[in-house]
């Protein structure tokens, strides 16, 4: 990374970025690959981060970090209702941003600052930096073909497709094709008006920011990133996949488990299906049951990431059938968290169950693994559809999530014709994610203008 600062310190020296991530661990870990992205470029880079899930600074000592206080209640900082919780934030960090922002401007005599990099999702903060005279660029943390599903919600309102009518979950969204109404991307809330204004803010704050920036690439969404341009008619700037850019590197929140490396050292290759359900999603004890017993009966090796949380009510492995560790004995393991761009880039794993969050999706996608679709709610359904229906890459447990059908799923994608054509497959998506990062390729280019765009500023 120093080699490639250097080349880009004489161009770009006395410019300094601030970003500002959402502190979900879905949205910290692009906006820090980000940030290490421009770093590269010779950018100066400035975080500010909210006390609630807080970065530590000393895990990236080339950045200046500035922490604000989010006033949440304990209730509030606790909730399981995301719509609630970003809500929250948004109203209560407005002053406390405002107040850093104005104050790293004031303070920026030597240096100065070009914009602010900001989530889509922190809806206010275009206009208060508008307010300080900095532009903004805004970073969306999820695929383009999701956006644009969260920005239909009002006419899918209108069109009658919402709310959902269980009889009706098959029908295909015909002003979104490929997705079924059982993919529009509801987020369970107790309160769905708070939903629908975060909604509109984000995409109204879309609009008015001077740029978007995506963790995706041409080649992937271009036709997605088409209709978009339609209404959203800002600079965009897809230069993902992000983590391709370095090495793996990590801003996890919780502590990884680098064991079971050494265990997929012992694995052949391509034999280890790789199971991960994110940072959020919850599943209760009935469906952990049969995920279990899928397991089991498929006699297939696997890598299995428990999230303590994962399980309603339970604090780690508590709800496994009696019997189930002596029964897959060593062909299974079972961590806490793992460092999954590592563990997909081993050559022993062979495929990924995942509940198909972007950046697992994405990660997937570069390291030529085929999926498993276990989509949990909002933008993870419409991934896993893409990934199933249209870019045929994985396999999507839709219906019932019983062992039958998860065993079945599983042999499918690791010893039948069936999985082999998915992994051509996924391979030469891979090829086109390696040729889109050297060169001439869409995100290299794409990263060249944004960069002269900033400077621009």
């Amino acid at each position: 990374m120093e080699n490639i600062r250097e080349s880009h310190m004489q161009l770009k020296k006395g410019h300094r970025l601030i970003l500002f991530p959402l502190p979900l661990q879905g949205h910290i870990n692009p906006m820090i690959q980000l940030a290490n992205i421009l770093y590269s470029k010779g950018f100066s880079i400035t975080i500010i981060h909210t006390n609630f899930n807080p970065l530590n600074p000393s895990n990236y000592p080339y950045f200046t970090f500035h922490s604000i206080p989010d006033g949440l209640l304990e209730c509030e900082a606790s909730t399981e209702d995301l719509t609630l919780l970003i809500s929250n934030l948004n109203v209560k960090c407005v002053e406390p941003f405002r107040n850093c922002l104005a104050k790293l401007l004031l303070d920026a005599l030597d240096e100065p600052i070009s914009c602010l990099i900001s989530d889509v999702v922190w809806w206010f903060t275009e206009e208060v930096a508008k307010g300080l005279k900095l532009p903004t660029i805004v970073l969306r943390t999820n695929s383009i073909c999701s956006f644009l599903a969260f920005a239909a919600l009002q006419l899918l309102l209108d069109k009658g497709y919402l709310p959902i009518q269980a009889c009706r979950l098959e029908e295909p969204v015909h002003e979104l094709h490929p997705l079924k109404v059982k993919d529009i991307p509801v987020i369970k809330t107790s309160k769905p008006e708070v939903l629908q204004e975060t909604i509109n803010k984000m995409a109204k704050q879309a609009k008015a920011c001077s740029g978007i920036i995506w963790n995706s690439f041409e080649e992937l969404e271009r036709d997605a990133l088409t209709t978009l341009a339609k209404d959203f008619v800002v600079p965009m700037f897809l230069i993902g996949p992000f983590h391709k850019h370095f090495p793996a590197s990590s801003s996890s929140l919780v502590t990884q488990d680098r064991n079971c490396i050494s265990w997929l050292d012992t694995q052949a290759p391509n034999s280890v299906l790789y199971v991960s359900f994110g940072s959020i999603a919850a599943i209760n004890e009935a469906e952990f049951q049969e995920i279990a017993w899928g397991l089991a009966n498929s006699k297939q090796p696997f890598l299995w990431v428990v999230r303590p949380g994962l399980v309603n009510s339970s604090e780690w492995l508590e709800p496994l059938p009696d019997g189930f560790l002596e029964m897959t004995g060593g062909r299974g393991l079972i961590v806490k968290w793992a460092p999954q761009q590592e563990v997909l880039a081993h050559p022993a794993i062979g495929g990924f169950w995942t509940h198909n969050g972007w950046n697992s999706t994405l990660e997937g996608l570069c390291e030529g693994v085929p999926m498993i679709c276990l989509p949990n709610f909002g933008d993870q359904l419409i991934n896993a559809r893409y990934v199933s229906n249209v870019w045929r890459v994985g396999i999507h447990l839709e219906n019932n999530l019983d062992r039958g059908n998860i065993e079945s799923a599983i042999k499918r994608l690791m010893v039948e014709a069936e999985g082999q054509e998915l992994r051509i497959r996924t391979l030469n998506l891979k090829g086109r994610v390696d040729l889109c990062l050297r060169g001439k390729g869409s995100s290299c280019q794409n990263l060249e203008h944004l960069i002269n765009y900033i400077l621009s500023f």
